[in-house]
């Protein structure tokens, strides 16, 4: 395969909602470029970007998918990214690396939940994005609305480059508004017959195409002046403030397309050729030693490694973007997280999961390799003479949803964990953790669709069955009050005993508590909890009633009971103990009955001390359209929420709340339930307040149950 330079690649990431038509636009480029010689459908499984057995039983992209095709001597690499919210982080590390995002809008629908996620991740990543109105050959199909919305949800710049004649069953014609000529198509794409604009359209088009000139122009002073000037631009002019304009995201142009039929492919492919941005017309990328990399092949060697995928036949395949100097086979670079050498023995070229082998690939290109000896989604790879110059990891968004999970086959865990850490490898918004205070494997995720197609994988591809439940809430214990008890262990059953009684006063933590009076404190052990909160440990022991060496495994003792309390298991907190009185025996005395006595009486006091549960709270944030407001918020009221306070974004609403952790396990399922998938929220952890009486009455008893259960 010819070697690109890096003027004549682009990279453009084909995202928006579930159902616009990505892959099937991306299969209509690869015909239009002859990289594939008979376009595949969705219905019939055998597109190039679905090719994975999940993608071809639910007939949608799950995870992108590297494609590349050629036209007008350019090789343009496609991205196409999955168009559910739930995979947000796959469009995440997709506009990481384009140049270009292509945001397909469905005109029977307009902008939708799905398009306004797509759009707001082109705002964080501050990508060129060019609208494409797809699949306006459908017979409810309506341009006008579909960019009415469109210029309704995202602005003014958005600016139309082409409108279809004739929208619906019959769609074949387009009015180009840079070339400013009729395009007519046949069925199956192809280049069009192109024709001077009838009269019948020719007001309208003008008027479009003066509108047009004017947002081009205003990404750059030369072409305003000239405008000025000329009263108008030339095409080329037009195309280079176009090209200005997507990279400042001055304009947004629309374009329109049926890619099912291939109608406006060849124009689009054209206008990503000459319109849309190479790879160092975009702003450098700085490395973490703050070198600036310009997609230069005379800059040093540095790539970054934006998504891994684990295929059958090859095992791990790392894709990456060249980002300085040129990839060659056999080079051996630099990895700046683990400093060690990684050689590069292959390159591919790929669509979908067909690879064309090359020998080199320049600064700008995206390709692929194999066989690399320890890196992950994120890593860089740097000329060993600049081996500091890596590059930051992408923000991944929070996890909104989190599950608890275990094998049916309890012998099945080692490869549950398994299976898990390596679908976190290639999907690094998949989070894994197991929670040792919870005593749980958990996966925190972005969605119940996520969720649903970990479990796919595995007990469809790999044969586990497994659970999948609700998390256990991770409360925290405290007291109220001061309260004393004392306990005496005493076992005898031949030989050596067991003796040992401790009498201890336990009251609440507070910033300037008062120390008891009654008793002399002799020493004190202060310990920041890692769990939060504190234990203060205090030796007020006289007369030698308790000897020295035993006080540590009181203490032991009482740290047990801390990280399992006596409530309901959960981790206690902000307790002031002081252990001041006891007993001893000369020969049974020994650290095991000092420990049990100083657990047992704690947790007797514990239960004096108007012992309180306390749960997490969360402040969360909530994005709504403002006729939705009402049923998101009498919703988070029967949550048990607390309204902060509201705002407005653009055409959205904000609310802010503070809403308790054990409601918000399916929040993401209700939100977007409630608002038809409109609705996004975030949420943060904000503090630990005690829980209402009966929520603690209801807890208690359940952990009562669970207790009895498990006797």
């Amino acid at each position: 395969m010819k070697v690109y330079k890096t003027s004549e690649i682009r990279n453009v990431a084909l995202i928006g909602g579930a159902k616009s038509g990505k892959t099937t636009m991306a299969e209509a480029m690869l015909l239009e470029g002859k990289t594939i010689n008979r376009k595949g459908t969705i219905e019939d499984k055998n597109t190039a970007s679905d090719y994975k057995t999940i993608e071809q039983e639910r007939e949608h992209s799950v995870h992108s998918a590297l494609l590349h095709t050629f036209y007008d001597n350019k090789k343009i690499n496609l991205l196409d990214v999955p168009g559910f919210a739930d995979y947000v982080g796959e469009t995440i590390a997709a506009l990481n690396v384009a140049d270009t995002a292509m945001l397909l809008v469905n005109a029977q629908a307009g902008v939708e939940a799905t398009t306004e996620t797509a759009w707001r991740q082109t705002v964080a990543a501050n990508s060129p994005v060019v609208f494409v109105m797809n699949q306006i050959d459908h017979h409810t199909a309506n341009f006008d609305d579909a960019v009415n919305s469109i210029k309704d949800y995202f602005g003014d710049k958005v600016t139309i480059v082409q409108y279809p004649v004739n929208a619906g069953e019959d769609f074949d014609t387009i009015i180009d508004l840079v070339l400013m000529k009729q395009m007519k198509y046949k069925k199956g794409g192809g280049e069009p017959e192109v024709s001077d604009i009838p009269e019948s359209e020719m007001a309208k088009a003008e008027e479009l195409h003066l509108k047009l000139i004017e947002n081009a122009a205003e990404g750059d002073e030369a072409l305003m002046e000239k405008y000025f000037e000329n009263d108008t631009l030339t095409i080329e002019e037009m195309r280079e403030g176009l090209r200005l304009g997507l990279i400042t995201r001055a304009i947004f142009p629309v374009m329109v397309s049926s890619a099912k039929h291939g109608i406006g492919v060849a124009r689009l492919l054209d206008f990503i050729s000459k319109s849309c941005p190479a790879p160092d017309d975009m702003p450098a990328r700085k490395a973490t030693n703050g070198k600036e990399f310009h997609c230069s092949v005379e800059e040093p060697v540095a790539l970054f490694i934006f998504k891994t995928s684990i295929e059958q036949h090859l095992g791990e395949v790392s894709f990456f973007k060249v980002y300085g100097g040129e990839i060659s086979e056999g080079l051996d670079l630099i990895n700046p997280r683990t400093g060690n050498k990684e050689r590069i023995t292959q390159l591919f070229v790929l669509n979908g999961k067909n690879r064309d082998k090359v020998e080199k690939a320049v600064a700008g290109d995206i390709v692929s390799t194999i066989k690399l000896k320890d890196v992950q989604t994120g890593d860089s790879l740097c000329d060993p003479k600049n081996a500091e110059a890596g590059f930051e990891l992408f923000a991944l968004p929070n996890p909104l949803y989190t599950v608890a999970i275990k094998a049916v086959n309890s012998a099945d865990d080692e490869k549950l964990g398994a299976l898990l850490n390596e679908m976190h490898k290639t999907d690094p918004s998949l989070g894994i953790e197991f929670s040792r205070e919870l005593k749980q494997l958990l996966i925190k995720s972005q969605g119940e669709f996520h969720i649903n197609t970990v479990k796919w994988y595995l007990t469809k591809a790999n044969g586990l069955e497994v659970e999948i439940f609700v998390p256990k809430v991770p409360y925290r214990e405290t007291i109220t009050k001061i309260a004393d008890a004392s306990y005496r262990h005493k076992k005898q059953s031949g030989g050596s005993g067991q003796f040992g009684e401790v009498h201890m006063r336990i009251q609440p933590y507070v910033e300037d508590y008062k120390k008891p009076t009654d008793f002399p404190v002799r020493g004190t052990e202060e310990h920041d909890l890692p769990w939060g909160g504190k234990l203060i440990f205090n030796n007020c022991i006289v007369g030698g009633a308790i000897d020295a060496r035993f006080m540590p495994a009181i203490m032991k003792g009482i740290m047990e009971r801390m990280t399992e309390g006596p409530l309901t298991g959960s981790y206690a907190r902000d307790i002031i103990v002081y252990v001041y009185d006891g007993k001893m025996h000369p020969v049974d005395s020994n650290e095991i009955s000092f420990k049990l006595a100083g657990r047992n009486a704690f947790s007797m006091a514990f239960k004096d001390a108007g012992p309180k549960i306390m749960e997490p709270v969360y402040d969360v944030e909530i994005i709504v359209p403002e006729d939705m407001m009402g049923a998101v918020m009498t919703d988070l009221q029967g949550r048990r929420g607390m309204i902060m306070g509201m705002g407005s974004k653009g055409k959205n609403q904000i609310i802010r709340a503070k809403v308790p952790g054990a409601e918000m396990a399916r929040y993401a399922t209700s939100l977007s339930s409630i608002t038809s998938g409109r609705g996004v929220f975030s949420m943060a952890f904000d503090q630990y307040q005690q829980v209402p009486s009966d929520v603690q009455e209801k807890l208690l008893k359940e952990y009562e149950a669970s207790q009895d259960e498990e006797d």
